[in-house]
């Protein structure tokens, strides 16, 4: 049977011809990549297959020719941007997508909900993130990478990238992201995105795997803050283990979050003093201080910027109590003139060193400012909305003292 262009394009086998392949040896598949912008469905069917194809070369996928399908479990870590952390319309739209043709089209899978139960009986751990490509022009296009990796061992097995047209993508976060006061991304997100991109026959990163068991809980727990459902949610926080790889910048961030909409100050607080806690421990944390355009000036809206004298109450006692020293870093998004915005974040940088010092005076010789401007943006996208408020924030970068 002759296979179709669109086919050959993409380097994928018709599900009958990939069960039928004689494999022999455990020789590695390599990686992947579609290099040139389709739309997004099509990029994604391409990803998926040519991730699927690369499992004909290893005998422990497939069922032998002649017997009956044995299907192979795997559950879905859910899928991120790459650049942010976050979940956003895009991650959420690449999921679906990935999973309604993997359930469609490969009858030798079955794809399991992301729970602790599930993970001692699949075989395979999928995961996946998108990335924004930054364009000459005012569109931009959006890279996708896919992996499976043997639960077992902890190899990845298959790789795959492609990419699609940004045609009107979501790039919204989820209530939680939005809602979080500062940028959440740490060694088990990290890890999850290198592991994403991780050639096959190559461990996955160690920090992300050992973190699995811990993830299924802090996944359970956004998903209901992300409905809404703030005292379940809570308690889902309150039930990640407390072992290492429990004590993660989503988990504090969850608990300063659900405890604020439950209406728990004195709990909230705590919460957000460790969450400084730790960004001081690993020598960095990115707060999304929001400013009125062009202003040294808070947010207006005191239901955004009330609780911002709190955090920086938190950020200066937490600074005073390591007696470290800081880079006050100021950055704003891609909107104005590059001089323009080189001297506000500067500005802002200055204004949020006056307020830390208010606080705690000790800090007056052990704080530094920096404008960065729109230099180091995140997201990109000059919206100057929810989508990139990471690129209007205040980073508090721990360094050497003089």
């Amino acid at each position: 049977m002759k296979r179709s262009s669109r086919a050959l394009d993409y380097g994928w086998l018709p599900i009958a011809a990939l069960l039928a392949t004689v494999v022999s040896g455990c020789a590695t598949p390599g990686a992947t990549s579609q290099t040139n912008e389709v739309p997004f469905d099509q990029a994604v069917t391409g990803a998926v297959d040519s991730l699927v194809t690369q499992t004909q070369r290893i005998p422990a996928f497939l069922a032998k020719a002649e017997s009956k399908l044995i299907k192979r479990a795997v559950v879905v870590d859910p899928m991120i941007d790459a650049s942010s952390g976050q979940q956003t319309g895009v991650t959420k739209l690449l999921e679906q997508r990935v999973s309604a043709r993997l359930t469609s089209t490969y009858d030798q899978i079955e794809l399991l909900p992301f729970s602790g139960a599930n993970l001692g009986k699949a075989q395979y751990l999928l995961t996946g993130t998108t990335t924004t490509v930054p364009a000459q022009s005012s569109r931009h296009s959006v890279r996708i990478d896919l992996a499976l990796t043997e639960l077992k061992t902890g190899n990845v097995v298959a790789q795959a990238s492609a990419v699609a047209r940004d045609e009107g993508l979501d790039s919204s976060p989820t209530a939680y992201y939005r809602d979080s006061p500062i940028l959440v991304k740490d060694k088990y997100v990290d890890g999850y995105i290198r592991t994403s991109a991780t050639p096959p026959g190559q461990h996955g990163d160690a920090d992300y795997l050992n973190s699995i068991a811990a993830a299924t809980v802090i996944d359970a727990a956004g998903t209901l803050y992300n409905a809404e459902r703030y005292q379940e949610s809570l308690q889902e926080y309150n039930e990640v283990p407390a072992s290492p790889a429990g004590q993660q910048l989503r988990v504090l961030v969850g608990l300063y979050l659900t405890n604020s909409k439950l209406g728990k100050a004195s709990e909230a607080e705590e919460a957000f003093s460790k969450v400084v806690a730790l960004g001081v421990s690993t020598k960095f944390i990115d707060v999304k201080l929001l400013f009125n355009p062009g202003s040294t000036n808070f947010w207006s809206d005191p239901k955004v910027s009330g609780v911002y004298p709190m955090w920086l109450r938190q950020i200066a006692r937490e600074a005073v109590a390591a007696n470290v020293c800081m880079d006050i870093v100021g950055h704003t998004s891609h909107t104005g003139t590059e001089s323009l915005n080189d001297a506000l974040s500067l500005q802002r940088a200055n204004y949020i060193q006056q307020r830390l010092v208010a606080e705690s005076p000790l800090l007056a010789g052990k704080t530094t400012t920096v404008g960065k401007g729109f230099h180091e943006n995140i997201v990109g996208s000059g919206t100057d909305d929810v989508r990139d408020a990471l690129d209007r924030r205040v980073e508090f970068k721990i360094v050497p003292c003089k």
